[in-house]
Order: C-alpha cells, then structure tokens, then sequence
C-alpha cells in the first residue's frame, strides 16, 4: 500500500490517498481527520501510527506505507 499527501488550495484541505500496489486508488480522506472503518483497508488499531506519517509525510511525495 502506498501513501501521498496531496495540498489543498484557499479552502480545499488537505487530502491523503491511500494507493494499492497497482497505484489504484483505494481510500481518499482529509489529513486531518482519522479515516473511519480502518478494518476494510488492513489497518484497523494502527490509527495512531498512521497519523504520525500523515504528520511527517512531504507534500505530493509518494512512498510506501509500513505500519
């Protein structure tokens, strides 16, 4: 699974895509809100972890997500 960051513009957030290994995208959600229903995606009780790579991720950077 893959992770990127992408900036929002004047009053367009902040977004994060979740990407599967095919780049599809599977999840797009705002960066500063948990996803909900973490279990479709395989990462249910990794909420805290993946906030601190949201937290760290570069804008418009791809990379893999291991958490």
């Amino acid at each position: 699974m893959y992770i990127i960051k992408v900036k929002g513009k004047a009053k367009i957030p902040d977004y994060i895509q979740l990407r599967d290994d095919n780049f599809v995208l599977i999840a797009y959600f705002r960066a500063d809100r948990p996803l909900k229903n973490m279990d479709k995606y395989g990462l249910e009780g990794k909420e805290e972890a993946l906030q601190e790579v949201i937290n760290q991720l570069p804008f418009g950077k791809i990379q893999a997500l291991d958490i």
